[in-house]
């Protein structure tokens, strides 16, 4: 197993399907990271998820040009780099759904995904500083039934948020294109 860590969360970079959460530098609160970091996974996942989902700080992702930059950098290296096999940007996260390549190890795909969109994000908005917050959050699917349970709780993000009525309504995400990739 191919584990690391940067002194903050573990992550598993060998071959995997994995569920990653990323959110921006704003959207959840120092003190709240620091009380779930030595929590089990799954507490911690759902920690934050639900810091994620109270929408703190600029919600920078909610602007439709902010979202289709990090929408476009997800699919960049599809099928190059990593498998894209779901995601969805929300307002102050991102979800991806990816099956791993080991030339191409989670941390550098995550570098990859955060150094561009932060920079390309900042200059189309005017802005600068960080955009994303340090750690990312990654998850292992286990098996098929996993996957499908993961991809829908992924696509039904914007709904479960009110953004939506419908998965498919909601322009940066897989369930857009009206059938899983």
């Amino acid at each position: 197993m191919e584990w690391r860590s940067r002194g903050y969360l573990p992550h598993y970079d060998g071959d995997a399907v994995q569920h990653l959460v990323f959110g921006l530098a704003d959207a959840a609160p120092a003190r709240a990271v620091r009380n779930v970091t030595n929590t089990a996974p799954q507490e911690r996942h759902e920690a934050f998820e639900a810091m994620f989902d109270v929408g703190h700080g600029g919600r920078i992702l909610a602007n439709p040009r902010a979202a289709d930059i990090v929408q476009r950098a997800l699919l960049y290296f599809d099928a190059e780099r990593y498998c894209l096999l779901g995601w969805c940007v929300m307002p102050t996260h991102v979800h991806a759904l990816i099956e791993i390549r080991a030339s191409w190890p989670m941390a550098s795909v995550m570098h990859s995904w955060k150094s561009f969109t932060a920079n390309a994000v900042n200059q189309c908005l005017g802005r600068t500083g960080s955009l994303w917050g340090r750690e990312y959050f990654d998850r292992m699917v286990r098996d098929d039934d996993h996957l499908e349970v993961v991809r829908n709780y992924i696509e039904n993000n914007p709904v479960a948020a009110g953004l939506v009525g419908v998965q498919n309504a909601w322009p940066w995400s897989s369930a857009s294109l009206g059938e899983p990739v």
